[in-house]
């Protein structure tokens, strides 16, 4: 396994893994995952791009708290301390969040282009949320971490197609080690709103699994509809992880994207890192 380094970034310390050559691309997993998710796509990048990967803050072995405004804060860290000066993004789920914000904030000039993997879609989320963090803070508190890891488990979201157990046993690994400091340091106020996709300018590919729940389809079905330079696609014989549920299916369709974007030309006076 590759070494992990340590960054600090405005008051937390980021695991990092930098691995490969080539044109940089960026990993942000999603919610109760860590950068271990993204390992079938390392094996099969890093001897054509330079594939980087962090642990969110307050995930995985990162320290700090969870919010959508400290996300994009440190993707925009990231990218000005490992000189990034144009990269591809590929934001998973909840990581989707703080890779579009990114998009649309300060550093839009150095991205060329976006991976939006089974994104939540805030104009076309209503009802009971997708994922019940207030029934998971509850459990938290009166039956510990254990008894949300357990129920987790059996979140659509978590679930997995394939039978491959290499995939079931990361999954299983990362979940146990999910610290939930998110859950039991309470709800967070976000002081940034999601921008209006149609202010994201750069290529994306909006991606689910073919057997994603049908909502978390329909809003990645609106956020291709509403992004100006969007492709749609869904991944056969996956959920919402398709990167472990169709990991060739997924490699090959993603890396031909940022493949696609990286050869065009970055904005005036950027150059590959």
């Amino acid at each position: 396994m590759p070494a992990d380094s340590f960054i600090e970034v405005d008051g937390a310390r980021l695991r990092l893994r930098d691995e490969g050559q080539g044109f940089p691309v960026l990993l942000v997993h999603g919610w109760a995952l860590d950068l271990d998710m993204w390992q079938p796509q390392v094996a099969a990048w890093a001897a054509r791009m330079r594939v980087l990967r962090y642990d969110r803050r307050g995930f995985g072995l990162s320290t700090g708290s969870p919010s959508l405004a400290a996300d994009m804060r440190d993707i925009e860290s990231l990218l000005r301390r490992l000189n990034l000066h144009r990269v591809a993004i590929v934001g998973m789920s909840q990581g989707a969040r703080g890779a579009m914000c990114a998009a649309a904030g300060p550093l839009r000039g150095r991205i060329a282009c976006l991976v939006l993997d089974g994104a939540p879609f805030d104009g076309s989320d209503s009802g009971e949320p997708e994922v019940p963090l207030a029934r998971y803070r509850e459990l938290a508190r009166t039956r510990g971490i254990d008894a949300v890891r357990g129920e987790w488990q059996r979140h659509p979201f978590a679930t997995l197609r394939t039978d491959e157990r290499s995939a079931h046993e990361l999954l299983s690994l990362m979940t146990g080690r999910y610290p939930a400091h998110d859950l039991l340091a309470g709800p967070q106020p976000s002081s940034v709103a999601l921008s209006a996709p149609v202010s994201i300018d750069v290529p994306a590919l909006v991606l689910n699994g073919a057997g994603d729940t049908r909502r978390r389809r329909a809003m990645g079905d609106e956020l291709g509809r509403t992004l100006p330079r969007a492709e749609r696609v869904l991944i056969p014989d996956a959920g919402h992880l398709p990167n472990l549920d169709n990991p060739a299916e997924y490699n090959r369709l993603v890396h031909s994207f940022i493949e696609r974007h990286a050869a065009a030309p970055g904005p005036l006076g950027a150059t590959d890192a």
